[in-house]
């Protein structure tokens, strides 16, 4: 199976995986909205489920693929600031 992958022009890392190049028919169109003007073509990838991934699980994408004709994956959640110590404390 192949994968065309985007990314959008208003939020970082936020990509959009679609089934056919330059196909946005099956992608809803909010969503497609949300990510700018157009999206900007990356890569195409070849998937398999002997296939790695760097932050998707490769038959989750695969998956979405079939059954929806898209799949997007999301920005990793931010770190939450409150939760460092203060820098004394590491500090014997």
């Amino acid at each position: 199976m192949i994968a065309y992958i985007y990314k959008s022009r208003r939020k970082d890392e936020l990509y959009l995986y679609i089934a056919k190049k330059d196909d946005f028919s099956d992608v809803p169109q909010a969503l497609y909205d949300s990510m700018g003007k157009e999206p900007v073509f990356v890569m195409e990838v070849k998937l398999s489920p002997d296939r790695k991934l760097a932050r998707e699980n490769v038959e989750t994408v695969m998956k979405n693929l079939a059954e929806k004709g898209f799949h997007l994956q999301i920005p990793p959640p931010a770190l939450n600031i409150t939760s460092f110590k203060e820098p004394a404390k590491y500090v014997s």
